[in-house]
């Protein structure tokens, strides 16, 4: 299979230059169509470690299935540990709203504009802090057409989710997020909005990071097959 073509950018958001990892399918790409596109696009939201490896290699694997994977650099603007301490702050204080979802959207900005990217078909998927914020964000902005949440925290107030799109939602059983991931489920029933919440036993935080202490090789399978699944549903299909 050809390998995605790859490359470092940057984007604007706020004042600041946001740097990011650009992933793009090749001929040899499951869903492409001749390996021309425009390819539907899925905006890549990291853990509280950054854009590192395990982001970038998850934006290949999604390039590989016919996707222009954009892997975002949420602190690539200053020291991490100040703009974790923030972002954990905005999605506690100000879920709906503080810059990090605003990044976000400028990132979004950004990956619809690119020539081959097919700006009526765009998700997102996130993991732990990306994840939350894959979920407050989805309440904020319609273009999103899914979103794959991996053990994230809900928005405040849950209510919000009422404005969001399909959920894909992937929480390991041994932690905390477990019952967000339950409360989330239940919502998302009350507000009709097609969703997949699946909680993994024996999973523990960040099961789908293949380079930590916690791989779930069983639980890790299931649920990149259960978003493919699900975004061929809802973001790749023109109709969706």
């Amino acid at each position: 299979m050809a390998q995605p073509v790859t490359q470092m950018v940057t984007f604007p958001s706020e004042g600041r230059q946001l740097a990011a990892f650009l992933a793009l399918p090749t001929a040899g790409s499951e869903q492409s169509e001749e390996g021309k596109g425009p390819y539907p696009g899925v905006v890549v939201i990291h853990e509280i470690y950054g854009l590192n490896d395990n982001i970038k290699d998850i934006a290949l694997r999604l390039a590989a299935e016919g996707y222009a994977a954009l892997a975002v650099d949420l602190f690539s603007t200053g020291n991490r540990t100040v703009c974790m301490f923030r972002m954990m702050s905005g999605l506690v204080f100000n879920s709906l709203n503080h810059r990090g979802v605003r990044d976000l959207r400028h990132a979004l900005d950004f990956l619809a504009q690119q020539p081959a990217v097919d700006s009526e078909r765009l998700g997102a998927i996130g993991f732990c802090m990306g994840g939350s914020l894959a979920i407050a964000w989805a309440c904020a902005d319609r273009r999103l057409r899914a979103i794959a949440p991996f053990y994230g925290m809900n928005p405040r107030p849950l209510e919000a989710v009422k404005r969001a799109c399909p959920v894909v939602g992937s929480y390991p059983e041994q932690d905390f997020t477990a019952g967000a991931g339950r409360k989330l489920d239940a919502v998302l029933d009350t507000y009709q909005i097609p969703h997949d919440i699946k909680i993994y036993p024996g999973a523990r935080h960040s099961f789908f990071n293949d380079r930590g202490p916690n791989y779930h090789p069983e639980a890790a399978q299931d649920s990149w097959q259960r978003v493919l699944a699900f975004f061929r549903e809802h973001v790749l299909a023109p109709g969706a």
